[in-house]
């Protein structure tokens, strides 16, 4: 599977990726052996140490021009470049964090500038459906009163979207998944939902797109557990 999961902050796309690779393991037998959350910034968690306090005030003093260059060098490690790889990837936002965030909180990535976000991601997009043509993408949903009250219940300590545009990044987030060139893709409303209910959700949405080898896998484990 290579499944893309976008959606405004406090949506739940990080929670929802988790408990996603759980299901596969018990579903599939297999997993996401890496979870790729990279383009919320400031980074903090990035595969291997979590990053210090002196380390994001470090990355905070960048200029958005050197921020661009490391965050596209990121978006362009994260798609694949060649053919005949079959490995599990799960990527949470990647360049549709870029085309929402970059512009309005970063201060780069907008039209006509070096770095220009749309042309970046359209070709990221051409290289993906190119190598990965199995790629998904979930929008994750979330009602705005929901999310705020997210932010309030369970702040993040480095926030990206303030509670005024909590409105604005739900509209974005949904043009650019209606403008996406991905045409497998499916949505998942958390505004209300547990997260077993939105991973029973995901599990009933994501079989038309499954392999024949996963969907036998599916069945092996689904008959073993009646």
């Amino acid at each position: 599977m290579y499944l893309i999961l976008i959606g405004c902050e406090y949506a739940g796309t990080t929670t929802l990726a988790h408990a996603i690779n759980e299901w596969a393991q018990e579903s599939l037998g297999t997993e996401f052996k890496l979870i790729h959350d990279h383009n919320k910034l400031p980074d903090t968690k990035p595969h291997g140490p979590e990053l210090t306090p002196e380390d994001i005030a470090a990355f905070q003093q960048l200029s958005p021009r050197l921020t661009e260059v490391i965050q596209r060098h990121n978006l362009y490690y994260h798609t694949p470049w060649a053919s005949g790889s079959a490995e599990n990837f799960m990527g949470i936002g990647l360049y549709f964090d870029e085309l929402v965030y970059a512009t309005r909180y970063y201060g780069y990535g907008g039209r006509g500038q070096d770095g220009d976000r749309t042309v970046i991601s359209r070709n990221l997009e051409q290289r993906i459906l190119q190598f990965r043509p199995d790629a998904v993408l979930i929008l994750v949903e979330a009602a705005p009163d929901a999310i705020r009250k997210r932010m309030a219940q369970s702040p993040h300590p480095y926030p990206v979207v303030p509670e005024s545009d909590v409105e604005h990044i739900i509209r974005r987030f949904q043009e650019e998944y209606d403008h996406s060139l991905i045409r497998q893709k499916f949505k998942l409303d958390t505004s209300t939902a547990t997260v077993a209910e939105s991973v029973a959700d995901f599990a009933a949405s994501i079989q038309p797109y499954l392999t024949e080898s996963e969907l036998l896998r599916l069945a092996l484990r689904q008959g073993k557990a009646g």
